[in-house]
């Protein structure tokens, strides 16, 4: 058996020294190539090179050698075309010549008002029977209380002071559930004292009927009412309601 392969590499002719051959050839082939490609792509970028050279050579620049060659600058005191504007034509007002009349005529006296009738001139007019030949015209102010808005702001100088509490019911569904929870109440109070209005400012978030019990409770209850000007004025306040189990 060792023998017939012996002779089969024998009849092909291929040993060491034939591939070492193959390998040299094949080691020379690529090494020119390579060497090639490389020389190809240096010489493709000084290629490139030269034409960008050239092209920035091409451009046309001006040089300034001396003082002499530069252009006087523009002149500082260059002003602007005015444009003219046509004036209105205005009649000019007319206004009567005096008169001269004798000295007899003149009036030398002059009458200055008295604090009295400069006071009455200064007094609100209530009614005026000298107007439109003798007709009188009074000023009719109705009296009706002003209401601020929830979101408005008055200016006092004491707030309203609670006289009487009206203490909420509980809720049965809430109580029999043993929820607990905090409103806040917005309530206006008039100038007797009462809630002319309220609404819920902050919910409990339970829904348990906490807003309902607080607002019901809030149209009893009886305040000492603002005062502005030593005036009492409606006024919105705000208050916590607390609903707690014992």
């Amino acid at each position: 058996m060792t023998q017939a392969v012996v002779r089969s590499a024998f009849a092909t002719g291929i040993g060491a020294f034939e591939l070492k051959r193959y390998y040299q050839k094949h080691m020379f082939l690529g090494t020119i190539i390579s060497s090639g490609a490389a020389l190809a792509i240096v010489g493709l970028i000084m290629l490139y090179t030269y034409l960008q050279t050239r092209d920035i050579e091409a451009v046309h620049v001006v040089r300034i050698k001396t003082l002499a060659e530069l252009a006087p600058p523009p002149s500082m005191t260059a002003r602007a075309p005015q444009i003219q504007v046509a004036q209105p034509k205005i009649a000019p007002p007319s206004i009567g010549v005096p008169t001269p009349v004798p000295d007899e005529e003149v009036a030398d006296e002059v009458k200055f008002a008295t604090r009295a009738e400069l006071a009455q001139l200064a007094a609100p007019i209530t009614s005026r029977s000298d107007i439109g030949g003798g007709d009188s015209l009074i000023i009719d102010i109705p009296d009706e209380e002003f209401m601020p808005a929830p979101d408005e702001f008055i200016a006092v100088e004491e707030m309203p002071v609670q006289v009487y509490e009206e203490a909420p019911k509980y809720p049965d569904m809430a109580e029999r559930a043993g929820i607990e929870g905090v409103v806040w109440i917005r309530a206006l109070i008039d100038k007797e004292g009462r809630v002319r209005d309220a609404i819920v400012q902050k919910p409990s978030g339970t829904n348990a009927g906490f807003e309902e019990a607080a607002l019901e409770a809030a149209y009893k209850n009886r305040y000492k009412p603002a005062i502005q000007n030593g005036r009492p004025i409606p006024v919105w306040v705000s208050y916590k309601v607390q609903f707690e189990l014992n």
